[in-house]
């Protein structure tokens, strides 16, 4: 008998394949038409003509659908208890967001226990599995005691190997007014206990939080214990986070609205991705990024959707490729790209977000020809089914 996860399967009958491989296909998408995939052992195993298809364990018509590798979240805050929709509405009535509101989480995620903190997690990851997502980046940040960010860092370990250490959110309520020493807290007690349990060390460099010395300090900290540099920064106003994400190496800087053009020749000339996230743009009316600038220029953009309840608390990445498209004139195309390959490169990973021989097989079809249709056709449920690791994990693999 056939185990689960050692079956083959060939998707036939493809309308538009996006392999995220130039040598593939055609463009940056490496598109191919009347396309055909076969997965095995968890990877692809092969990419070619519908005519020519491979014999496989199980054989999908997808009959004229569109196919693309699985989204890649490089941006996401799940380990929280509450909601905030008084805030949201009260910022849809005309008052300005501040970064103060995550305090009311924090207290809400101090007093839940870890069951009810992972139940929420399993939620929103399953929330993201079905409009497409196959790989989420977790952060911590709303437990801000050393024991709080510890249990925080354990509950997305359950369920992602991406696990960010996000303790430098904001200054907890008990350090008010006392920022410089919560920094030394956080570098002193919570870097060393949660580093074990992490692969990312990120703070949020902005006006309401913390300052580039600050913000600097934390990185350095985590870095000296393994783990890697990303950066929350620009996201309220023009300020430092850019220029410290590209100084100390970030894999990214995530937000990015308001940026000087040396920030952009800054990103341009550096490897670190600028990973945009317009639902919390859309959920806080602060401005929209310049993506058009930044992709001129060269830098290397990655789409998130910045799951919260605060701020942007919406799991779907077709919606962001289509704010994306509408909002900060990318074209689909770019859109696309940056919701797949794009969050791979925010998290230095190449064997998610392609669909090439080796590659992780990690897909999902649309109910529709064309990838267009995700910003053609925005808010409707197009992600019909999904595979992970060669395994479907939401949807049918009925024609």
């Amino acid at each position: 008998m056939v185990s689960e996860g050692s079956r083959s399967t060939v998707l036939t009958n493809i309308g538009t394949l996006v392999t995220n491989d130039p040598d593939s296909g055609v463009g940056a998408l490496g598109v191919r038409r009347e396309a055909a995939v076969v997965f095995e052992h968890g990877l692809v195993g092969w990419v070619g003509d519908s005519r020519e298809a491979q014999a496989a364990d199980v054989r999908v018509d997808l009959a004229g659908r569109a196919v693309l590798p699985g989204f890649v979240e490089s941006h996401a805050h799940l380990v929280f208890d509450g909601e905030r929709a008084e805030e949201f509405a009260a910022r849809m009535s005309g008052t300005a967001y501040a970064a103060g509101g995550i305090r009311t989480t924090i207290a809400a995620t101090r007093a839940a226990d870890d069951d009810r903190l992972a139940a929420n997690v399993l939620r929103l990851m399953n929330e993201s599995l079905c409009s497409g997502s196959t790989t989420v980046e977790c952060k911590t940040g709303y437990g801000q005691t050393a024991e709080d960010e510890l249990r925080s860092a354990l509950v997305a370990g359950r369920f992602t190997d991406e696990v960010t250490l996000l303790a430098a959110h904001v200054p907890p309520p008990e350090y008010a007014g006392r920022a410089d020493e919560y920094v030394e807290m956080v570098c002193r007690d919570m870097i060393p206990a949660c580093a074990p349990h992490a692969k990312w060390i990120d703070v949020f460099c902005e006006r309401g939080a913390f300052t580039r010395e600050q913000s600097e300090a934390v990185l350095r900290a985590g870095v000296a214990h393994g783990l890697i540099p990303r950066v929350h920064g620009n996201q309220l106003g023009p300020g430092p986070g850019v220029g410290l994400a590209v100084e100390l190496g970030a894999a990214s800087v995530d937000h990015v609205s308001y940026v000087t053009s040396a920030d952009i020749d800054a990103l341009a000339g550096s490897a670190t991705v600028a990973t945009l996230l317009p639902a919390a743009d859309f959920c806080t009316r602060n401005s929209y990024p310049d993506a058009r600038a930044l992709l001129d220029a060269g830098v290397t953009v990655a789409l998130g959707a910045d799951c919260n309840p605060g701020t942007s608390y919406t799991t779907s990445l077709p919606f962001c490729v289509a704010l994306a498209v509408r909002e900060l004139r990318m074209t689909p195309e770019e859109a696309v790209w940056s919701a797949t390959a794009g969050g791979a490169r925010a998290l230095r990973r190449d064997d998610v977000g392609t669909l090439r021989v080796g590659t992780r097989a990690d897909a999902l079809a649309l109910d529709a020809p064309s990838y267009l249709h995700l910003a053609y056709r925005p808010g409707v449920p197009l992600v019909r089914s999904v595979w992970r690791g060669g395994i479907l994990v939401a949807g049918t693999e009925a024609a």
